[in-house]
């Protein structure tokens, strides 16, 4: 059987942002419907937790698809050639169990993490919403700022991250890449004033956004954190938002930002007004008013690189273009 092998830079080039968040949103319709079986991460620290490997099956009936996404997560590698996220998603067929694709994640994770909060924005945001705020200087702030100027008219970008130079960098940089002004702050506070679109993409263990920096009518996207023990939002932030999640057992088992907040009995299971599949479908309303707060909590899920990985797959075998190895699977021939 041979498999087709993609690499980071062709990832980038078969899965534009724009067809990822549609892409995204057919696979959170999926969810809603109960057509997907996605079992929580199990992730491996490495001593001294400098590092982890996570593990991210899934199954979705409609692609006829399963895989899985390998990950390593070194959050040290912030300010070094290296992405803190690195690996492959392994995408197989769910007839015969056959392996298709060989990918790589860090390319995926970071379209399409991006790009949910892109579907999240067009679904909570005002429509109004034209000032953003962004929190961290990463692969997803890099990646946030592409979704979010595709979800709304933005004719405002603030940045603000702990290293002075990466917020300098990054600024210039994208600055150049969209023809936009994107301007530098020095304060997480200065960044998200006033801010209609609040994204959250550090590395941070503690809040770097406080509720009452927040006005009236604004959309958050929480990203950055994805274990219980680290939060980006503190809990004034989360009373004052009604939040809305990627999937409910997975923010209740992995969401630091809620879960700090619900062990502090501030909150509690009920504080989640519904799932970002459930807007989609109708099943569970969105924004309500103009004044309301809104957060959607992101933590990634690993029907979103299968459903990613599939597009890429599907649209470079019908061009009949790429790299495909062998790499067995068929049963050998018995000896005479």
């Amino acid at each position: 059987m041979k498999a087709l092998i993609v690499n980071q830079a062709e990832v980038a080039e078969w899965l534009p942002m724009r067809e990822c968040m549609d892409v995204m949103a057919e696979t959170f319709k999926m969810l809603a419907a109960g057509k997907t079986i996605l079992p929580l991460r199990p992730i491996m620290w490495l001593p001294e937790k400098i590092g982890a490997l996570g593990m991210m099956p899934a199954y979705m009936k409609d692609l006829n698809a399963m895989g899985l996404k390998v990950l390593s997560i070194f959050p040290g590698n912030h300010g070094t050639p290296y992405d803190s996220h690195q690996g492959a998603v392994l995408l197989f067929e769910a007839k015969h169990g056959c392996l298709l694709a060989i990918m790589d994640a860090t390319a995926i994770t970071a379209i399409r993490t991006a790009a949910v909060s892109g579907v999240a924005t067009q679904w909570l945001a005002r429509e109004d919403a034209h000032d953003l705020a962004i929190l961290g200087t990463g692969t997803q702030a890099r990646t946030h700022l592409e979704a979010m100027l595709l979800a709304r008219k933005i004719r405002r970008v603030r940045v603000w991250s702990r290293n002075a130079d990466h917020t300098r960098q990054f600024t210039e940089r994208e600055s150049r890449r969209h023809g936009i002004m994107v301007e530098s702050m020095e304060t997480a506070q200065e960044a998200v004033a006033e801010a209609d679109i609040i994204c959250t993409t550090t590395a941070a263990n503690e809040p770097v956004v406080l509720g009452d920096w927040l006005k009236s009518g604004a959309h958050i996207n929480a990203v950055g954190a994805c274990v219980p023990a680290a939060r980006e939002l503190d809990t004034a932030a989360m009373l004052k938002s009604r939040l809305f999640v990627d999937r409910r057992e997975s923010a209740l088992n992995e969401a630091g930002d809620f879960i700090i907040a619900k062990n502090e009995g501030a909150l509690d299971d009920d504080h989640i007004c519904g799932e970002l599949g459930e807007i989609l479908l109708g099943q569970a309303q969105g924004r309500t008013s103009a004044e309301e707060i809104t957060l959607f909590k992101s933590l990634g899920l690993a029907i979103e690189d299968l459903a990613s990985a599939h597009h890429i797959y599907t649209k470079m075998l019908e061009k009949g273009v790429g790299t495909w190895v062998e790499l067995g699977g068929k049963r050998e021939p018995l000896q005479p």
